[in-house]
């Protein structure tokens, strides 16, 4: 099984259930492939994640739309 990179899973910590179920998928998959960041994305009413290639591994960037 995939293990998450320590600052994935302090990002992780405190956050909501619905938060780390949208969120979570997306670091997986940057951990599986070691190759990029992640980028969150919130919107007005919920909030996506995707992978970065403009983000280094194991950091995770926050970000208005």
């Amino acid at each position: 099984m995939i293990q998450l990179p320590a600052s994935y899973e302090e990002y992780l910590a405190g956050k909501s259930e619905s938060f780390i179920n949208t969120v979570r998928p997306i670091l997986m998959q940057s951990a599986a492939d070691k190759l990029h960041g992640v980028r969150v994305v919130f919107h007005p009413h919920d909030h996506q994640a995707h992978l970065d290639d403009s983000i280094p591994f194991g950091t995770v960037f926050e970000d208005i739309d």
